[in-house]
């Protein structure tokens, strides 16, 4: 059960990470009106899809989610014999990389001390299948798999997804 206590440190660690990567602004930065970079919802499936197709020809039935920038579901693909879990179990993994900025089993290789504790968040779990998705150098969400026998497999069929558009991910629609 996550408690008020594990929120406010989920809180605290998603503002550090954000101040991390953003570091600051001086005022005369700043901007008024931001742009954001986003995938599309049929990139997004075609990314899920990519991924799904990939572990079926190995022989697993899996779950694909991705999410955007801030962790939203945008796709959910699950396999016809994939466990119900396998989307929760997706979802978090997608967390973990939006949290962090890298993969989830980066994540949990170089915060090792404290990937237990962050396994207690909400939304996040620091399993290895899950990749970021990045387009010209933005972080625009993740891809995460869940249902192979182990999470290189699954990382393995999530980058596969993440080839098939490789070019639209390169160019980003330019």
């Amino acid at each position: 059960m996550r408690t008020p206590i594990t929120r406010c440190f989920a809180a605290f660690l998603l503002a550090t990470a954000t101040l991390s990567v953003a570091g600051p602004l001086r005022a005369s930065e700043q901007a008024d009106v931001v742009t954001v970079k986003r995938i599309s919802m049929g990139l997004a499936l075609d990314i899920a899809e990519g991924a799904v197709q990939d572990c079926r020809q190995r022989g697993y039935q899996v779950t694909a989610v991705v999410v955007d920038r801030s962790g939203d579901t945008q796709v959910l693909l699950r396999d016809v014999y994939a466990p119900r879990m396998t989307m929760e179990i997706a979802r978090e993994k997608a967390g973990a990389v939006v949290l962090a900025g890298t993969s989830s089993a980066g994540l949990a290789e170089s915060r090792s001390g404290i990937a237990g504790t962050l396994n207690h968040l909400d939304q996040v779990l620091t399993l290895a299948g899950a990749l970021p998705i990045e387009v010209q150098g933005s972080q625009v969400g993740a891809i995460a798999v869940s249902g192979a026998p182990g999470g290189d497999i699954d990382a393995h069929c999530a980058q596969a997804g993440l080839d098939g558009v490789a070019e639209h991910l390169q160019f980003g629609g330019l």
